[in-house]
């Protein structure tokens, strides 16, 4: 699957060039950190209003506690910081030592009091938002490697982890959907749903229109390899299509013959 260059915002039903796609890589990173910036707030405000026994209940993620999803967060800031690193320096800095080390840091972290998982999340935070703030700009064009994605541009990281922040602020189940985010911030958040799966062999093909506020649309290509000789033509508001994207709603509230999509990541 592959996100076609043509993919783009519609004014009032005119297509025009999606705004974010005009900028320079450098442009578009820094753009981005202060949305990244209102999102970790948010999410520690949130965080900051679960005791001993709220953050080690259930989250929405199977098999996960609150207090999980909070120590991904917090390692997610870091092994994204690494990608940074790599970026800056040349030398290679991979988000994970490997898929094992992640998880195993993930259940370790998951025991922790309240009080060190907040603070631990406030500091990864924190020390994402600087490492961005001062990479240097000709850091943002170098070619680093996602856990997910691949080979990516360094400028694509703070689209990362602000995807990362709102989606997982959601996984928490602490009231707080999709529906919550601010307006703002779903452009990216939709660009962000659709990015882990450029390349997959098992997407469908399909056009896909999300409804963003102030009348305007974004609408994204997405041709698949699953080979079942048809294209879909899918279109609903923001919220609910990256509600979709990251198997974490059914899609009835999309327009069009809803496809079954493989699981996410």
């Amino acid at each position: 699957m592959s996100i076609s260059p043509e993919a783009s915002v519609e004014q009032n039903g005119v297509p025009a060039r999606r705004r974010v796609g005009q900028w320079p890589a450098a442009e578009r990173a820094v753009r981005l950190l202060p949305l990244v910036r209102e999102a970790t707030e948010r999410l520690d405000l949130i965080v900051a209003g679960l005791d001993d026994d709220t953050i080690h209940q259930p989250s929405r993620l199977p098999g996960w506690s609150r207090a999980h999803v909070v120590t991904h967060l917090a390692r997610n800031a870091d092994a994204l910081v690494n990608l940074l690193t790599w970026a800056r320096t040349g030398v290679e800095h991979p988000m994970y030592a490997s898929r094992a080390d992640r998880d195993a840091d993930i259940d370790e972290g998951a025991d922790r009091l309240a009080q060190i998982l907040r603070e631990d999340l406030r500091a990864a935070g924190a020390r994402f938002l600087v490492a961005a703030t001062e990479q240097p700009e000709r850091a943002w064009t170098a070619t680093v490697a996602a856990r997910m994605q691949g080979a990516i541009s360094a400028s694509e990281v703070p689209s990362m982890r602000l995807f990362e922040l709102w989606v997982h602020l959601v996984d928490l189940g602490v009231d707080f959907t999709f529906d919550d985010v601010p307006a703002h911030h779903l452009e990216a958040l939709v660009a962000g749903a659709v990015s882990p799966h450029s390349g997959r062999p098992d997407w469908p093909v399909m056009r896909l229109t999300a409804e963003l506020p102030g009348d305007r649309t974004h609408t994204v290509d997405l041709t698949g390899g699953r080979g079942d000789d048809r294209t879909y033509e899918l279109a609903g508001p923001a919220p609910d299509v990256v509600a979709w994207l990251t198997g974490r709603g059914d899609g009835t509230a999309l327009r069009g013959d809803v496809p079954v999509l493989p699981a996410w990541g």
